[in-house]
């Protein structure tokens, strides 16, 4: 266990409580009536989090704000994507925009760092700090709450505090006395961003502006900036470039700029900086400064937040907690209402994500929606607590539906960066629409959610034609699969509640989809080929990541009991209540591993249920649908005992802007929502005394406890409204509703409570819609069982079909086979290359698709042939050596996944020169690459193909010019054919990389990677 120090400074028994008078604050955006409010803020600790694998940064920021200013201690590596890690002993400097809790890193824009002493235009490293002007911080002298934050920089002696406004950050610096106060904004630097374009222009005696675009995850993003300052600025310097530009202009632009900014002595040793932000121009960021900045009173701006803060905190009240309980419980309501962040200047405008400025008209926009995590917990959370910004959030999504085409799936300062997997907008559309929350265009937002589903991309072309994604198409096809399925019913759902049943009929149906890669044989979601059969040989704890393998930063423990909406089936397909509650408590038992070591979100294990990542979250509770909520009791009291405490490595995993804190919440309050848009939640262990939500239609809804303790986390009995309460989950209708939910607790489980089937949970596909199994309504595509495709001898080969009693017909003149095509009726004997396509029909049942399989007959090499032969002037790299060299010749040919070690990978050109040991007729040359942008392997920018008899004279018979865009993102192989039509006994081909990934990749500036596996001399 760490040990960490007194970084919490509260006065535990003296919390006062005072009335927030509902009076005019510049930022706030509307007044409210008087209401009594407990000052929460001393429990915030925004520390929580910024250490292990939390990613959440320690700086101010308003509820769902624009700005979040934080100190940046690293600026690369996966456990900086928020720009801080607890691990850190010096900070570089104070930026203006996070990520809470990310898995990906971004943002970190406007850096301005306070000094004295010599200039440094470069902050140094972690090993040294005098290298730059970085400075080295200790943690005793260092101090977080909502909406403030401060340190000591030990290198300069100046005590460093940060609060904010929602667009402003407010700076406020004391220096020691007989020093020159000087600072620096570094406009260079990013967290795992690149500038594009900067400029940094002095406009007043104590103002400056600018502007940083920049590439990263966002691959577009603009952050417009005004600053002032509180003294008159005696003297600059400015860096262009990384090279010094001097002091004779009021002006510098470059790619990154730099500028040194001298105060001379403070008459107070005190400096003060607001900031005002905009990612529409310099005029809104302006504008925000002078509405939200309007004086020099840094304790009234700390004041102002803290009051806002205490308003979204005091949502919910708890009593009977201990104060570590306290800290941990507020601090999860502190980064539960951080994203989404505002995108709106005080004026209306902000940047659409068709790059144009727009107006909004009725309600903020927002961005960073991190959706994949937040359909789960937050965005329901925010139904009970802030469903009027749940509102805003929905109408956001639709606005950048219309200016994209699509929903969002990871919207970031508008751009879509296309990480994670589903449609999750469509879940959180349908969970607001189903409890009565519909301010937002119903129509449009159904157009939406349809056109979305319709999409041809990611798979989904097999899962609408096929019912399920093959395994040998898509990466994490079957996560996509089952996570599409819970989509559509979402979809299906709101269909019917707007009298489309058509579309009902249709999104139900996809619904089902799930059922199509669960194996009952071995009772796990399993990966599956389009021909029907199973991925062999095949391990639930078998871990895979985003854009790999089978699942989505997972495995098939962590995804099998995904079915939210239809846990009815689920049930069926594990064998009844029993076996299904007892596969649930084997996940649980299981060895806690991980099999991939660059699966690094599997955090926070118990056996392989995993509560530092989203996919794990409801199974703790789904032992109630079965009858056995005591289990679900036990499960929750145990994962909130064991992975959430006050400390900085206090939550087990990314938060992910507000998930695994909104699961807290949840859990502790005494329920959870196991499938958002069912509206009803789970009933699992509440944790406090008493638990009050504090509904935005004026009414209480209260939870309480008797005899509640560790070791007491067992209902014994429950009330609502004085009267018995036997069910085992409450509508979201009963908690609007208002009133008192009352549990008695006990440390032996009562099993008689929550049994009875009128008192579980439903969730479960209407039986007139069920359909039959896949087995039963589609013929699956044939197969050729010989593994290459390459030959030297003439070759026989089977067609086989995994459907029995089908009939096959094929072809091999290339064109589409019919039940006129020749009936197969046994082996197939070719000598020449051929193309042969053959398609399955069965009476009653979907005909199978055309499997479309070319033979080489080839130059390659198989057993006792020392030719052909292969050198490569540069190696592959990494983990990507494959078998080696002669990988390329041996007739094996890589499939979508390029881990599975077919593929080899290199960052520089690849020169390879081929030997046949003679001169041979060769008619064509075939090569592959992988395309797969988002893990930054691209296709070769060109490819040359010359021949030679003597190894040094060589012919170009060939050359191939490619460009990179964004309408290559679809993972896939490419294949190049090139004619030959000689004989020769040397190839030389030449693959070309590009340089550079693209300014639109998140990776911008990095070097790509280029993946090929066969390479194919047809004769």
């Amino acid at each position: 266990m760490k040990i960490y120090p007194n970084i919490f400074k509260i006065q535990e028994m003296n919390i006062n409580r005072f009335f927030i008078i509902a009076f005019f604050i510049p930022f706030l955006s509307c007044q409210e009536e008087p209401r009594e409010f407990t000052d929460l803020t001393g429990y915030v600790d925004p520390m929580i989090g910024t250490d292990a694998h939390g990613h959440t940064f320690p700086g101010p920021a308003s509820p769902f704000g624009m700005v979040q200013l934080s100190p940046d201690t690293g600026i690369e590596g996966w456990d900086w994507c928020s720009g801080y890690h607890y691990s850190d002993s010096s900070i570089i400097g104070f930026s203006h925009l996070h990520l809470s809790g990310t898995g990906g890193a971004d943002l970190g824009d406007i850096m301005i760092m306070p000094f004295t002493g010599t200039r440094h235009w470069f902050s140094g490293t972690k090993q040294d700090p005098d290298s730059g002007y970085r400075s080295r911080f200790s943690h005793d002298e260092e101090e977080a709450s909502a909406g403030y934050y401060s340190v000591m920089l030990q290198d300069y002696q100046i005590k460093a505090e940060l609060t904010v406004t929602p667009r402003t950050g407010i700076h406020r610096y004391h220096f020691p006395e007989d020093e020159l106060a000087s600072v620096i904004i570094d406009l260079k630097h990013g967290i795992s961003s690149q500038p594009r374009t900067c400029y940094i222009e002095i406009t007043g005696e104590n103002e400056i502006r600018g502007l940083r675009a920049s590439q990263g995850w966002a691959a577009d993003q603009q952050v417009y900036f005004v600053a002032r300052f509180s003294h008159p600025i005696v003297s600059h310097a400015f860096m262009k470039d990384d090279v010094e530009a001097g002091n004779t202009s009021n002006r510098v632009e470059g790619r990154s700029v730099k500028a040194i900014l001298d105060f001379g002595q403070l008459s107070n040793h005190e400096l003060m900086v607001k900031v005002g932000i905009s990612a529409v121009d310099e005029e809104g960021a302006l504008k925000n400064l002078e509405a939200e900045a309007t004086h020099w009173s840094f304790d009234t701006y700390l004041e102002e937040i803290q009051k806002e803060w205490n308003k979204h905190l005091n949502t919910i009240t708890i009593e009977g907690a201990t104060p570590e309980q306290k800290r941990t419980f507020y601090t999860a309501m502190y980064h539960a209402q951080i994203a989404p962040a505002l995108f709106t200047d005080v004026d209306g405008r902000y940047r659409g994500m068709d790059k144009n400025i727009h107006t909004a008209e009725g309600h903020n926009v927002y961005t960073i929606f991190s959706l994949w995590d937040t359909f789960r917990a937050t965005h329901p959370l925010f139904t009970l607590i802030a469903p009027d910004k749940n509102m805003e959030f929905i109408n956001t999504m639709l606005l950048q539906y219309q200016q994209h085409g699509l929903l969002p799936v990871w919207e970031l300062m508008a751009n879509e960066t296309g990480t994670m997997i589903g449609y999750h907008s469509i879940p959180v559309i349908w969970d607001a629409y189903q409890k009565g929350h519909r301010d937002f265009d119903a129509k449009l937002a159904f157009e939406a959610m349809k056109k979305s589903a319709m999409q041809d991309h990611i798979g989904l072309a097999d899962y609408k034609n096929l019912g399920f994604i093959p395994m040998e198409r898509e990466g994490n096809s079957v996560s996509k699969t089952v996570e599409y399925a819970y989509d559509d019913w979402c979809i299906a759902e709101m269909a019917k509640s707007l009298g489309y049943m058509d579309d009902y009929e249709t999104f139900l149906h996809r619904a089902q989809n799930y059922r199509n890669v669960f194996d009952t044989s071995v009772g796990f979601l399993r990966g599956r080929r389009a021909d029907g059969t199973w991925r062999t040989p095949f391990d639930p704890i078998e871990s895979s990541i985003l854009g790999s393998g089978d699942f989505t930063e997972g495995n098939s423990w962590h995804y099998t009991f995904f079915a939210p909406h239809d846990v009815a089936g689920l049930i069926e397909l594990l064998g009844g209540d029993e076996l299904f509650s007892a596969k649930i408590d084997e996940m649980f038992a299981e060895e806690s591993i991980v099999t991939n070591e660059a699966a690094h979100d599997i955090s926070g294990l118990i056996g392989q249920y995993a509560q530092g990542n989203e996919p794990s979250h409801h199974v703790a509770y789904l032992h109630n649908f079965a009858g056995r909520p005591w289990k679900t009791q036990e499960k929750v009291a145990l994962i909130m005992d064991s992975l959430y405490t006050d400390k900085p490595d206090g939550i087990s995993g990314n938060e992910d802007c507000g998930q695994l804190s909104a699961w807290y919440i949840f859990s502790a309050t005494g329920f959870y929502p196991v499938a958002p848009g069912s509206g009803d939640y789970i009933i699992g262990s509440p944790l406090f005394e008493k638990t009050t939500i504090h509904l935005a239609n004026g009414k209480n809804f209260t939870v309480k406890t008797e005899g509640r303790s560790r070791e007491a986390v067992y209902i014994q009995s429950a009330r609502l409204n004085g009267k018995p309460f036997h069910r085992s989950f409450i509508s979201h209708k009963e908690i609007e509703d208002g009133g008192v939910l009352e549990f008695v607790m006990g440390r032996e489980p009562n099993k008689e409570w929550g049994y009875a089937t009128e008192h579980r949970p439903k969730s479960y596909i209407p039986e007139e819609h069920r359909l039959a199994p896949l087995e039963e309504r589609l013929v699956f595509i044939p197969s050729i069982a010989k593994k290459l495709d390459l030959f030297h001898e003439p070759i026989t080969f089977e067609i086989d079909c995994i459907t029995p009693d089908v009939a096959i017909h094929f072809t091999t003149d290339g064109s589409e086979p019919s039940q006129q095509s020749t009936l197969y009726e046994g082996p197939i004997t070719i000598g020449e290359t051929t193309l042969v396509k053959a398609k399955a029909f069965k009476e009653g049942m979907q005909p199978s698709e055309t499997l479309s399989r070319e033979f080489f007959r080839a130059h390659y090499r198989h057993s006792g042939n020392r030719y052909p032969t292969i050198e490569l002037q540069n190696g592959p790299r990494g983990r990507y050596t494959g078998r080696g060299k002669n990988a390329l010749l041996d007739g094996n040919r890589g499939t979508i996944d390029f881990h599975d070690g077919e593929w080899l990978g290199f960052v520089d050109d690849i020169v390879a020169t081929i030997d046949l040991g003679e001169p041979k007729p060769v008619e064509s040359i075939r090569l592959s690459f992988m395309r797969n942008i988002g893990s930054w392997i691209l296709l070769p920018e060109s490819i040359e193909i010359a021949v030679s008899n003597d190894n040094k004279n060589f012919t170009v018979i060939a050359t191939e010019q490619h460009t990179t865009t964004t309408a290559d993102y679809d993972i896939g192989i490419k294949e190049y054919r090139f004619d030959a039509q000689q004989s020769f006994r040397y190839a030389r081909i030449i693959a070309r990389s590009t340089k550079e990934l693209p300014q639109w990749h998140p990776g911008a500036g990095s070097r790509p990677w280029l993946f090929t596996d066969e390479i194919i001399l047809e004769y």
